[in-house]
């Protein structure tokens, strides 16, 4: 018995966003693994996913290549505005060791963290929170570089003041003749940044979807909501907050080059992150999908070799 055949009606039916094509989705994440990389007609032609046998390899490639991105466009004089996700956050040491190591300073990288948490006015917690995503990348990343570090008037946070301005500020830079690039992780319920698919059903169009640049206060899904409680916050649901102030399509999907990770494995066999995985490659863009438009955009896709499957039921 498949669960997709059996949902009319139930719980289920109310809980997943209402724009999800359920068979759909369930025949990308059970394809074979062979099938499940081959090329599809929607992806760039510069869009790469790129396997990883272990956490320690992925982190080393994508902070490799965020590092390289750095260096490239020093290396070119040009600006760097740089979208940056607190999740994955293993690549930063390596984009630290990289960029200490060739001696390549980021003083020409604008910094602009896509999201952060927030209540239901968009109000953030202050930066010396050591739950603030401000706090984990000031910490993890800007401190860590030293004298190369991104200057700090050139650091951007999601805040309900600062997350308005920030297309502005990309597009002044952008006509200064600077390069867009984000980096990005997906979400159990293919979010980008806290994108949710539901917000969706609030536009008459594909292109005023595509062209929404942030939200205050986003409303986050109870899957967002119960996969942050696992990853970050000890499996405690009731410290998640269930809002957030994020960025939209209308930025990440302007970007010249997307560096994308996904290494939701937990060991043991389980992982949340197989199916968001899969249906990112496979299912097609789709403003109901958030992480279905990626594949659209040069860069590439690091992940971890069990999550692109087969994602098949096993006894632990």
């Amino acid at each position: 018995m498949n669960l997709f055949t059996t949902l009319k009606g139930s719980l289920m039916e109310q809980f997943f966003p209402a724009g999800w094509d359920l068979e759909k989705i369930d025949r990308c994440v059970g394809l074979p693994r062979q099938e499940a990389l081959v090329r599809e007609a929607h992806w760039n032609a510069s869009f790469e996913p790129v396997p990883c046998a272990s956490l320690a390899q992925f982190d080393t490639y994508m902070g490799h290549e965020i590092a390289l991105l750095i260096k490239q466009t020093r290396d070119r004089g040009e600006k760097l505005a740089l979208i940056l996700p607190v999740g994955p956050m293993g690549m930063y040491k390596w984009t630290i060791y990289f960029l200490k190591a060739w001696n390549v300073s980021a003083s020409h990288v604008y910094g602009f963290n896509m999201d952060e948490w927030s209540d239901a006015e968009g109000n953030t917690l202050p930066p010396t929170n050591p739950g603030a995503f401000q706090y984990a990348m000031e910490n993890s990343f800007y401190h860590q570089l030293g004298e190369l570090t991104v200057p700090e008037n050139q650091r951007n946070f999601a805040t309900k003041e600062n997350l308005p301005l920030y297309a502005e500020k990309i597009e002044k830079l952008r006509s200064e003749g600077a390069k867009l690039a984000v980096v990005y992780g997906i979400g159990r319920v293919f979010h980008i940044a806290f994108w949710e698919p539901h917000f969706a059903e609030e536009y008459e169009s594909e292109s005023l979807w595509r062209a929404d640049t942030h939200r205050i206060a986003a409303k986050l899904h109870p899957l967002t909501i119960e996969q942050n409680a696992i990853t970050s916050f000890k499996s405690r649901t009731t410290l998640v907050p269930c809002y957030a102030n994020t960025i939209g399509p209308g930025l990440f999907l302007q970007a010249d080059y997307a560096i994308g990770g996904a290494d939701g494995l937990l060991g043991r066999g389980m992982m949340w992150q197989g199916m968001s995985l899969l249906t990112t490659l496979k299912y097609g863009p789709d403003p109901w999908v958030p992480s279905s438009y990626m594949p659209t955009l040069p860069g590439k896709l690091f992940f971890l070799n069990d999550l692109a499957g087969p994602l098949v039921p096993e006894l632990n």
